[in-house]
């Protein structure tokens, strides 16, 4: 089996990025144009997703080419970058944090980036940091990706000979971990926003994905709204939007939602991805994976930009979340004004694809020279 980059990851994996900048910046008005006001799920699934999707088809292909024990190593390396990365991310994020309060008057950004329990308990909240426990607004999802990471090696080999085992044992522990409340602690007694125990389902559905798409697909001729799954998921899409657009408005939404149905809906759970938001998220990747195929458009300019994003998705993601406070205290400073709001979020999306530019054009500088050549 070879496996193959389907650049369609990677720019969705880049689009995603640019929604969490944005749901991040308060009152910014392009949030309302982001996948969380379409449905239940938001660009956090779409991120996860997509990072166990790279994740088995980068190590996959290294697990057949030179081994499991080599594919481990490459992985635990990973994940150490990424904890030294969390550490000097945290750190810039609270020194970038208090400059910006500084300079505000109008509102606690300290306060909005969950960052008072370091000014209450320093000692404890730097222990905390090293232990994963400690994470301000924005600082969830890599946690999440480090500790999905360390448990790869663990379910690689069987993924990729009988990924049906893995992907239902990945699902009784989806449907145990709220049950019997199976979570990893946090600070001040709390637990981990997003459970591991929960998400880890979506991080194993796109390793799977990632292996069934280099399998050989068969034709299917019959049109997309002939098919039952397509017909189902795309149904549930629609009314899912409707439901989420009933929220802007209170009374719509009451006299819209049936009492029953919505006792046994809410709370819509995001830490231990209540079924309505996975549901919501697979209906959603799979009419987008039919309705648009790989069939090049990724090639054009505008979306070139959003896949450098997604390839170099670690550091365009640590660039965001620094840009998030900082746009923020522009807009505090412009009085939160439509025009400073606007500037500031296609300003970050723009800093954050000139980030992409440079670590492409810096990676074609590092690659060997060849004989023929010089």
């Amino acid at each position: 089996m070879t496996f193959e980059r389907d650049h369609r990851i990677d720019f969705f994996r880049g689009l995603a990025l640019i929604f969490i900048f944005w749901d991040h910046v308060p009152q910014n008005p392009l949030a309302q144009f982001t996948v969380r006001n379409v449905g239940f799920s938001d660009a956090a699934e779409i991120f996860v997703f997509l990072a166990g999707y790279a994740a088995v088809l980068a190590y996959g292909k290294i697990a057949r080419r030179d081994g499991f024990m080599v594919a481990t190593v490459k992985i635990l390396r990973r994940a150490w970058v990424l904890y030294v990365v969390h550490i000097f991310l945290l750190a810039l994020l609270m020194g970038i944090v208090f400059f910006a309060n500084s300079h505000v008057e109008t509102r606690d950004l300290v306060q909005e980036m969950g960052l008072q329990y370091f000014l209450s308990n320093p000692q404890q909240a730097l222990m905390d940091e090293l232990l994963l426990r400690f994470k301000p607004n924005l600082m969830d999802p890599l946690p999440l990706y480090i500790l999905l990471l360390l448990g790869l090696p663990l379910v690689l080999p069987m993924l990729l000979r009988k990924a049906e085992y893995v992907v239902g044992l990945s699902v009784v522990v989806y449907l145990l971990a709220p049950w019997l409340q199976w979570n990893l602690a946090g600070t001040d007694g709390g637990v981990w926003f997003f459970n591991p125990m929960a998400w880890q389902l979506l991080f194993i559905l796109g390793g799977a994905a990632a292996i069934r798409g280099q399998k050989p697909r068969v034709a299917q001729p019959r049109a997309l709204t002939r098919q039952p799954v397509f017909i189902a998921a795309l149904s549930y899409l629609m009314v899912t939007g409707l439901v989420a657009l009933s929220w802007k408005w209170p009374t719509v939404h009451e006299a819209f939602m049936p009492q029953r149905l919505g006792e046994w809906l809410y709370p819509i759970s995001k830490t231990n991805l209540s079924p309505a938001r996975l549901l919501h998220f697979l209906a959603l990747a799979y009419v987008t994976a039919k309705l648009l195929p790989d069939t090049g458009w990724t090639q054009n300019w505008l979306a070139q930009q959003s896949c450098r994003m997604g390839r170099y998705s670690l550091e365009v993601f640590c660039l965001g979340v620094l840009l998030a406070p900082l746009a923020d205290m522009l807009n505090a400073l412009g009085g939160n004004a439509l025009a400073m709001q606007l500037f500031s979020a296609l300003l970050g999306v723009g800093m954050m694809a000139l980030l992409g530019v440079w670590l492409d054009f810096n990676k074609r500088l590092n690659r060997p020279i060849s004989v023929a050549a010089v």
